[in-house]
């Protein structure tokens, strides 16, 4: 598994054979229906009392493409904007938490430990808390806390910590199952930013971004980021444990880890995990790591990250960056990988540039945040269509960079600097049909404001309940009100 077959990128602009949005849409709603739902059920042990609703028990929601199945949606916000149903404080992280059986699940840093804390999901009632030491400083300045989502699959939910460590949790008393240091043990150089990629379940299996290095060959003693520009990968890039044990069952890959998280995706009737590594896009068989496929796919500069993930439309999947070379459309078929479109050079020409927000597809559309910083930042439309080229449908320059989710028809989008915008999809220019700003908004028992930037973390919904993270805090609001 460690011999690559890398795909040919000589053709950067032919025409792609791209599906008509009719068949996009069936496409999609077959993957929807067909992928295996990794989250083990475990009845008993939910607290829900709203009804009506799913879990979001990860990074991307239940099929990794931030979508909710739930309906009735409030479209007309009140002038004070939702209602805010419970808050919490945070430490210092920036990954978003999950929702499941009725529980809420953050994980931050607390002084010399990484917690995850567990509390009601309706309420924010404190139910108990799980840490672990950490040593990790941002080289770059950024917070020292978990770039991870939490992961729940049954009873059990797992973390992955910023300097590496990777632990199961059970999530009914908080009791640690198991814990391993993947960086200690793989010998991963660190990367730019800490470990950033939020780990999946398949079956019996947990897939994790490890990117590890030959131990001890390029530099003395234990790594440090200043070893980075000397990384080189060991064939670990890509690791799948037993998710009872944490015993290592396969690896597959030759490349260093990045922080685009990892997704399940069927592809022709095989289930395939799709990585976008630092230096690529690896696909490879979930069951049992075969049939892998690279194709390159980073910016030259040594500052540059792949961070959002994949998106999958039948045997078609799109790709971007923010840094140089923009987005990319492949086709994986026959069990190779090839290219149908690039972007061409030069940001300013480029149709897509997604930093850290993986785009949101809505029949054959693509709604994401274009740009890697703030003053150069649209939200963004475009469009899948037949044999034409990806176009661009509409563009809005609002410098402020955001994640969003599809939830009834509508895209729910978060800005970094607390505004929330609902809007409308399928229109041909950028429709705001509702905002709140977050920022702005302070509660009747306080003086703070209700959320501080940044809100880096992708929002969630689970029954009912938006959940947004700030720099400081979670809230909770209501956007599809209890049927009584």
């Amino acid at each position: 598994m460690r011999v690559l077959a890398t795909s040919s990128v000589g053709f950067f602009h032919r025409k792609p054979q791209i599906a008509n949005p009719l068949v996009f849409l069936v496409i999609a709603v077959l993957q929807w229906i067909s992928l295996p739902n990794a989250q083990a059920q475990s009845p008993g042990l939910s607290l829900w009392t709203r009804s009506e609703g799913e879990d979001w028990p990860r990074m991307l929601g239940v099929h990794y493409d931030s979508k909710s199945s739930e309906t009735g949606i409030l479209t007309q916000w009140p002038k004070e904007g939702l209602k805010v149903v419970w808050t919490q404080k945070t430490g210092t992280g920036y990954g978003n938490g999950v929702a499941a059986l009725g529980r809420w699940f953050q994980f931050d840093r607390f002084g010399n430990s990484e917690r995850l804390s567990c509390y009601e999901a309706q309420t924010g009632k404190f139910l108990w808390k799980w840490e672990s030491s950490v040593s990790y400083q941002d080289a770059y300045g950024y917070n020292d806390g978990p770039r991870c989502s939490p992961l729940v699959d049954g009873r059990s939910v797992y973390v992955y910590g910023v300097a590496g460590k990777l632990a199961c949790i059970d999530i009914q008393t908080g009791k640690e199952s198991w814990q391993k240091n993947i960086n200690s043990e793989y010998g991963v150089v660190p990367n730019f930013f800490g470990v950033g990629a939020s780990p999946l379940v398949y079956n019996d299996l947990l897939i994790v971004m490890v990117g590890g290095s030959p131990k001890r060959s390029f530099f003395a003693g234990s790594p440090t980021i200043n070893d980075m520009p000397n990384a080189k990968p060991d064939g670990t890039g890509m690791i799948a444990f037993d998710k009872r044990t944490g015993k290592e069952v396969y690896r597959v890959g030759n490349y260093l880890a990045s922080y685009s998280a990892p997704i399940l995706a069927r592809i022709d009737g095989v289930d395939y995990c799709l990585s976008l590594m630092r230096e690529g896009l690896l696909i490879f068989q979930a069951k049992d790591g075969k049939g892998e496929k690279f194709f390159p796919f980073r910016a030259a500069m040594l500052e540059s990250v792949n961070a959002a993930s994949p998106v999958v439309i039948g045997n078609k999947i799109f790709i971007s960056e923010a840094y140089e070379i923009g987005s990319a459309l492949l086709e994986f078929k026959d069990g190779e990988l090839k290219a149908l479109w690039r972007d061409t050079d030069g940001r300013q020409n480029q149709l897509m540039r997604t930093h850290w927000n993986t785009p949101l597809l809505h029949e054959n559309k693509l709604y994401a945040s274009s740009g890697r910083n703030p003053l150069d930042t649209d939200i963004r439309c475009i469009e899948l269509s037949g044999e034409q080229e990806p176009k661009l449908v509409w563009s809005k320059r609002n410098r402020d960079r955001g994640t969003g989710l599809i939830v009834d028809s509508h895209w729910l989008w978060l800005g970094e600097f607390g505004k929330l915008h609902l809007m409308k999809l399928g229109a041909q220019d950028h429709e705001v049909l509702a905002q709140m700003d977050l920022q702005l908004t302070t509660p009747a028992d306080s003086k703070e404001p209700l959320l501080n930037p940044p809100s880096w973390a992708p929002p969630v919904l689970s029954h009912g309940l938006l959940y947004v993270r700030g720099a400081d805090r979670v809230i909770c609001l209501e956007l599809i009100p209890e049927t009584k």
